[in-house]
């Protein structure tokens, strides 16, 4: 059986100019969140993809053998090319998962497939996040409590500006006092959608066994169950004769 093929895209621009942020993740955060993927799902082939290589990392053929694609995204969003985010997107409509963290909210290919703007409020005080499991028969819940803890993360609280989730999984809580839905699921043609909130870049988040878990069982639940291509093709030659009108 082939593995489950799953790429780890971040800008990895945080960890090369900020000296707090390349203390917490030195080999950048995409490798901190592959090396978990590798421990959970070891039967996965796991790479990674940075913003800086050639269509970021995410050429053609690159993209047609993925299955999973993992988003964070933060300082660049601009900075991603029209042309792979409709690469992207034309992937995910096919049957390619698509996992969105964090900052990855306003990243172009989440605004796109989600057709919203997807803002939120934030505050960065470095405060408590507990994150309820509202969904505990769902996949990507799997070998969580009724809920965990965070120590330390940015805070992002309600309104979310995005289409209300087909399925939610999460909603965090904040030591301030703020709530949101920080685990939402969507469809967009035949690829699956998981938003998961946690992964502020100055905060060890991404080693959580908590948030590790989530992410493998995000990446399980996401893989394709199916290939569907985008066409529109002239049918010119029916399956059954057409008669001609008396």
């Amino acid at each position: 059986m082939a593995p489950l093929r799953i790429v780890v895209w971040n800008e990895f621009v945080h960890e090369r100019q900020n000296p707090a942020v390349a203390a917490v993740y030195p080999e950048g955060i995409h490798a901190a969140i592959a090396a978990g993927l590798r421990d959970l799902l070891p039967a996965a082939a796991v790479e990674t993809a940075t913003l800086e290589e050639p269509e970021h990392g995410l050429g053609a053929a690159r993209l047609a053998g993925t299955e999973v694609l993992i988003w964070w995204g933060h300082r660049a969003h601009a900075a991603v090319a029209d042309a792979v985010v409709e690469r992207v997107q034309r992937r995910v409509l096919e049957g390619m998962g698509l996992i969105v963290l964090h900052s990855g909210h306003y990243a172009k290919i989440f605004q796109r497939l989600l057709g919203t703007t997807c803002s939120l409020t934030w505050r960065e005080a470095g405060e408590r996040e507990r994150l309820w499991v509202c969904n505990p028969g769902h996949p990507i819940a799997r070998g969580i409590d009724r809920c965990f803890e965070l120590p330390h993360e940015e805070m992002y609280g309600e309104p979310f500006a995005v289409p209300p989730p087909e399925e939610q999984v999460f909603i965090s809580w904040f030591e301030g006092g703020e709530v949101f839905r920080s685990g939402c699921c969507w469809r967009r043609g035949n690829g699956k959608i998981f938003y998961f909130r946690p992964g502020h870049e100055t905060y060890p988040t991404y080693f959580d066994p908590n948030v590790r878990r989530v992410i493998a069982n995000a990446v399980e639940w996401a893989q394709p169950q199916g290939q569907w291509r985008d066409e529109c093709p002239n049918v010119r030659n029916p399956r059954e004769k057409i008669g001609t009108p008396a």
